[in-house]
C-alpha cells in the first residue's frame, strides 16, 4: 500500500477527531449480537449519539468519570473481541507497507476485555502476527499447521492503574523491531496438531532483520482516539493535537 511512496518518520493511521476517520480502516461488526456488538463515534464525555437500533452502550467505569476527553472518539464494544474490530489496509490481502519502527495508540480502558495486534514482516518477507491482550496471562507462540496461515505472538497487556493517570486514557508506545526474536523462542511455543518444535513447523517463521508493518487490526472492547507510526519512538516531537487533554 505505501511500500513505494516515500515514508516521512510521523504517519497518523487514524484520528477520530478528523474528517473521514476510518478512510484506511475496514469495519467488522459481529452481525451475529445486534444488541451487543457496536462500532461508532461518539463524545468520551457524553457517550453521545446513543447507537440508534436495539444497542445498548457499555458505560465506561464509574472511577473514571471525571477524566474525560470532551472529544469525538471511537467506541468499539462487543462480548466476542475476535469478531468485532477494525483494519488497516481497508482492503483484504494488501499491506500496509510502513517501515516505522513505533507504533502508538491513544486509548481508553473500558473495563473489559481489549486485544490489538500488529502484523510485521521481516526483510526476507516472513511475516507474523503480534498481539496483544488485557485477557493473556502469559505469553505464548501459535505456529499455524497449515502454510497459509502466519505465526501468532499472543503476548499480555496491562493498563496503568488510574491512580496515576490524569486522564482515563493511555498511550501505548511499542517499539516493533524487539518483538522479532520471539517468534523463533521455543519456550513459547504453542504446538498445533502435529508440529513438534519450529524446525517441523510448514510455514515461514519471521527471524531476521525487521521490515515493516503489514496490518493494524484492533479489537472490541475499547475507545480510540488516534493510531500513529513513528522512527523516534515516545520521545519524537509531536504536533499539539496529539497530545491528551483531559476536562474534569
Amino acid at each position: 500500500m505505501f511500500s513505494a511512496a516515500v515514508q516521512s518518520g510521523l504517519v497518523s493511521l487514524f484520528s477520530s477527531t478528523g474528517s473521514n476517520q476510518l478512510q484506511l480502516f475496514s469495519t467488522h461488526c459481529d452481525e451475529s449480537l445486534p444488541s451487543d456488538a457496536y462500532i461508532g463515534l461518539l463524545n468520551d464525555r457524553s457517550s453521545e449519539p446513543q447507537p440508534s437500533g436495539t444497542v445498548s452502550l457499555i458505560s465506561p467505569p464509574s472511577e473514571q468519570s471525571g477524566f474525560l476527553l470532551d472529544q469525538t472518539v471511537l467506541h468499539i464494544q462487543s462480548p466476542v473481541p475476535p469478531k468485532t474490530y477494525i483494519q488497516c489496509p481497508a482492503q483484504s490481502g494488501v499491506e500496509l507497507g510502513l517501515k516505522h519502527h513505533w507504533i502508538h495508540l491513544q486509548v481508553r480502558n473500558l473495563g473489559r476485555e481489549w486485544s490489538f495486534e500488529v502484523g510485521i514482516a521481516d526483510r526476507v518477507g516472513r511475516k507474523g502476527i503480534i498481539r496483544f491482550s488485557t485477557f493473556q496471562k502469559q505469553p505464548r507462540l501459535k505456529v499455524p499447521a497449515k502454510s497459509d496461515d502466519l505465526p501468532l505472538l499472543h503476548l499480555p497487556l496491562s493498563f496503568p492503574s488510574d491512580s496515576t493517570q490524569l486522564t482515563a486514557w493511555s498511550t501505548i508506545n511499542l517499539r516493533l523491531p524487539t518483538f522479532l526474536p520471539h517468534f523463533i523462542n521455543t519456550n513459547l511455543v504453542e504446538h498445533e496438531e502435529s508440529i513438534d518444535d519450529l524446525s517441523h513447523a510448514q510455514v515461514s517463521i519471521p527471524s531476521g532483520q525487521y521490515s515493516h508493518i503489514s496490518h493494524v487490526r484492533i479489537y472490541s472492547t475499547c475507545r480510540i482516539r488516534r493510531i500513529w507510526l513513528s522512527d523516534g519512538g515516545p520521545t519524537q516531537k509531536l504536533p499539539w493535537e496529539f497530545e491528551l487533554y483531559a476536562r474534569e
